[in-house]
C-alpha cells in the first residue's frame, strides 16, 4: 500500500510539473518573445512563422505539427511518454491561446531575449525533468542521432538555425540574431533546471536486485545494463548496475528503479561523449529467456 501511495504522488508531482512549466513555456512566449517577433525553435518556431505569416492562431499550430512527432514519440518510448507529451502539449497550446490576449511585459528586445529565454528555459526544463514534451524536435533528434554520431544536442542545433535563417530572410537579421541568442540562454537554463542536455546520461544503481532490475529495465525500456559485484563496508554484499539511458528516457529509468526497489542507492552523471552504439533494440531472443527465467 505504501508503494502504491508513493507511486500514486510521484505521478501527480510529475503532472503538477509538467503543467507549471507549460503555463510558464507558454507565458514566455506570448508575453516576451513573439511580441517583439523573437522565434523559439523546433516545431514552436515555425509556428510562430507560420503564424506571422497567416495570422492563425500560434496554439493551432503548435498542437498540429506535433502531432506526428507524438505518434512517432509513441512508438519509440511507449504509452507513459504519449500520454505525458499528450498532456503536456495540450495544455502548453491551451495557454498560448489564452496569454496571447495578455499585454505584452515589454517590447525591448534585449529584455525579452534575456527575461523570455530565462523563462522560456525554466518552463521546458521543468516539463522534461518529469518526463513530458513540448516540441517533437527532440523525438526527431533522438532518431537522428542513433544512425549518425551526431548527438542530440548537436541535431536540435542544426535544425534550429535553418529556422532561424529562414527567420531572417523573412522578418530581418536582427530577429534572427535575437531568436539565436534567446536560443542559447534557453538551452543553458534547460541545463540548469533539467539536470542536463546531453545525448545521455548514466546510471550507477547499488541494489540487493540487480539481476530482477535489469531484466525489468530492459523489459520496458530495451536498455541493457552491466552487472558487477561490490561490497558495502556497512550494508555488506551488493549489486552495482551501470545504464546509459537518454535524457528523455530519464524519468522513466528513475520511477522503474524506484518502483522495483525503493532502497536502492542511485546517482546520475552527465555524459559528454559516447562511442559505440549504447541505443538498443529489444532482443526477442533475450526477452524470451528473461520470460524463461524461473528466478
Amino acid at each position: 500500500m505504501e508503494t502504491k501511495e508513493r507511486t500514486l504522488r510521484s505521478i501527480i508531482i510529475s503532472y503538477l510539473m509538467i503543467a507549471i512549466g507549460a503555463v510558464v513555456a507558454a507565458f514566455a512566449l506570448e508575453a516576451l518573445l513573439v511580441p517583439c517577433t523573437i522565434l523559439d525553435g523546433g516545431v514552436t518556431g515555425i509556428s510562430i512563422i507560420l503564424n506571422q505569416l497567416t495570422g492563425i492562431s500560434l496554439s493551432a499550430f503548435v498542437f498540429v505539427l506535433n502531432i506526428p512527432f507524438l505518434i512517432i514519440g509513441f512508438k519509440q518510448m511507449g504509452k507513459r511518454f504519449l500520454v505525458r507529451g499528450i498532456f503536456g502539449m495540450a495544455l502548453f497550446s491551451v495557454m498560448l491561446a489564452v496569454f496571447h490576449h495578455v499585454e505584452a511585459v515589454t517590447h525591448e528586445e534585449l529584455l525579452a531575449v534575456v527575461f523570455g529565454g530565462v523563462l522560456l528555459g525554466a518552463g521546458v526544463g521543468l516539463v522534461l525533468r518529469y518526463g513530458g514534451c513540448l516540441d517533437g524536435t527532440e523525438i526527431v533528434a533522438l532518431l537522428v542521432s542513433k544512425k549518425t554520431n551526431a548527438s542530440v544536442g548537436q541535431v536540435i542545433l542544426m535544425i534550429n538555425v535553418v529556422i532561424y535563417a529562414v527567420a531572417g530572410i523573412l522578418f530581418g537579421w536582427d530577429r534572427a540574431l535575437y531568436s539565436l541568442l534567446t536560443y542559447f540562454i534557453t538551452f543553458k537554463v534547460i541545463d540548469m533546471v533539467e539536470a542536463g542536455m546531453d545525448q545521455g546520461k548514466s546510471l550507477m544503481i547499488i541494489t540487493e536486485n540487480g539481476r530482477e532490475l535489469a531484466e525489468e529495465i530492459y523489459r520496458k525500456m530495451g536498455r541493457t545494463c552491466t552487472l558487477m559485484e561490490g561490497e558495502g563496508l556497512v550494508s555488506g554484499d551488493k549489486d552495482v548496475l551501470y545504464c546509459v539511458v537518454t535524457r528523455l528516457e530519464l524519468s522513466d529509468a528513475k520511477e522503474i528503479i524506484q518502483n522495483a526497489d525503493y532502497s536502492a542507492f542511485v546517482t546520475v552523471t552527465d555524459i559528454a561523449e559516447i562511442l559505440g552504439q549504447h541505443i538498443k533494440k529489444k532482443s526477442p531472443k533475450v526477452m524470451k529467456e528473461i520470460s524463461e527465467d524461473p528466478s
